[in-house]
């Protein structure tokens, strides 16, 4: 188990110093800028970004919800630094699915994780219930 957690945070490691873009003939990044930047946006994996439901089984990922799939890609594409935030991350058995599946559907192997820090600045996810900032007032719609 040791090995495994040193394993996965010498992989995370790695990852932050990548490069991610897709080219497609829409947009593209501009090649003068190959920093990422320093703020970032969560992207939940399942029932978000890729099928999920009861039935679904973590030996695989499900089918990507293309509305997101879309938006995820013209976030990269615009610069944006983007983040799958999942559970899954808990298990590194885990990340090799996750890693085919970013190939299978074109995206580059993003960064994955589950911890949010102070350069998170959004985050998809089908769980969520937004809270107004200082006020604890629920954000719903009706």
């Amino acid at each position: 188990m040791l090995n495994s957690i040193k394993k996965y945070l010498k992989k995370a490691k790695e990852e932050v110093t990548k490069e991610y873009s897709i080219h497609s003939s829409d947009q593209t990044l501009d090649d003068s800028n190959k920093e990422l930047p320093k703020m970032w946006t969560g992207v939940d994996l399942d029932g978000t970004l890729a099928y999920y439901n009861r039935m679904s089984s973590y030996d695989e990922v499900g089918e990507p919800v293309p509305a997101m799939l879309a938006l995820v890609k013209k976030m990269i594409n615009n610069g944006i630094r983007v983040k799958i935030f999942t559970a899954r991350v808990q298990d590194p058995e885990q990340l090799p699915l996750i890693r085919k599946w970013f190939k299978e559907n074109g995206l580059p192997e993003l960064e994955i994780t589950n911890i949010k820090d102070y350069n998170m600045q959004r985050l998809y996810d089908d769980r969520c219930i937004q809270v107004e900032r200082n006020t604890g007032r629920l954000i719903v719609d009706n």
